[in-house]
C-alpha cells in the first residue's frame, strides 16, 4: 500500500509543455523495446521553475529538461529521499566506516584531465562496447547554463576515485551523475556518495535529494530503494511505499 506524501502542483510548468517534443530511441536501460524522451531546451531556468520541473519528476541533460514518455513501459519511476527522515541501516553504516580514509571536497563544476581520465576508465570497465566518451558527457550532459551545478570529489590520498555531478536548488539536490574507480568496487562508492549527499543536504537544511529513476528490473538502478524512507512519483503524486 502506498501512502501519498505530497501532491505534485504542475501548474507552473503547464505553460511550457507545448515546447516539449518527443524523441523515440532504443531503451538505454534495455528494459523495453523503445524509449521516448520528452524534452525541451532552455537558455535559463529560474529557481522557481526549476524546482517545479524537479518536483514533477523531470531530469536535466545539458541545457535540456526531459521526462520519460515511453508508451508501453513505466519502469522508470522518479525517486527522492526526504533526507531529514533518513536513517542509515547497518550495511550503510559499515560502508561509511569502510570509507573513513576518503577525503571529500565540494568544488565548482570544472572539466579537468584527471576527471576525464577517470570517467573514460569508468566507461571502459562498466559500459564496454558502448560509444560513450568522457568528453561528450562533460560537454553535452553535465555542463549547462540553466541551473547551478557543482561537483563532489572523493580522493584516497591524492588519487581521485570518485566524482558526483550535482544540481542544487534552495530545497533540493539533484544527483545528475556519479562515476568512480571501478577497481574499488568493494568500497561501494555509489552508496557512499549518496550517504554523503544526504549529509550535505542536512548540513545545509535542504529537504530532498533527487536520485533520478528507480528501475526495479535493473540491479544498477534498483539499489536506490535501499535508502529509506524514500518516495516515488506515482500518478503525479509523491508517495512513500
Amino acid at each position: 500500500m502506498m501512502t501519498t506524501i505530497k501532491s505534485n502542483d504542475s501548474g507552473l510548468i503547464n505553460g511550457y509543455l507545448k515546447y516539449f517534443y518527443d524523441i523515440p530511441t532504443v531503451c538505454p536501460y534495455a528494459v523495453g523495446d523503445m524509449a521516448v524522451y520528452r524534452q525541451a531546451q532552455f537558455g535559463f531556468v529560474d529557481e522557481l521553475l526549476m524546482t517545479a520541473f524537479i518536483e514533477a519528476g523531470f531530469r536535466r541533460n545539458g541545457n535540456s529538461i526531459y521526462t520519460m514518455a515511453c508508451p508501453a513501459c513505466g519502469e522508470c519511476r522518479p525517486i527522492r529521499l526526504p533526507v531529514k527522515e533518513f536513517k542509515a541501516n547497518r550495511s550503510q553504516r559499515r560502508i561509511i566506516k569502510k570509507n573513513q580514509d576518503i577525503t571529500i571536497s565540494t568544488t565548482p563544476f570544472a572539466v579537468t584531465y584527471e576527471k576525464i581520465n577517470l570517467l573514460n576508465t569508468f566507461f571502459a570497465h562498466r559500459f564496454s562496447g558502448r560509444d560513450n566518451t568522457a568528453e561528450s558527457y562533460y560537454g553535452t550532459f553535465f555542463a549547462n547554463t540553466i541551473t547551478e551545478t557543482f561537483e563532489v570529489e572523493y580522493r584516497l590520498g591524492k588519487e581521485l576515485v570518485g566524482v558526483a555531478v550535482v544540481d542544487i536548488g534552495n530545497s533540493w539536490l539533484n544527483a545528475v551523475y556519479f562515476f568512480f574507480d571501478s577497481r574499488r568496487s568493494h568500497r561501494h562508492l555509489g552508496i557512499f556518495n549518496i550517504l554523503n549527499m544526504i549529509d550535505l543536504c542536512r548540513r545545509h537544511d535542504i529537504d530532498y535529494l533527487y536520485l533520478g529513476y528507480l528501475i526495479e528490473p535493473l540491479s544498477s538502478m534498483n539499489y536506490k530503494a535501499q535508502f529509506r524512507p524514500h518516495q516515488l512519483l506515482v500518478n503525479n503524486a509523491w508517495q512513500q511505499p
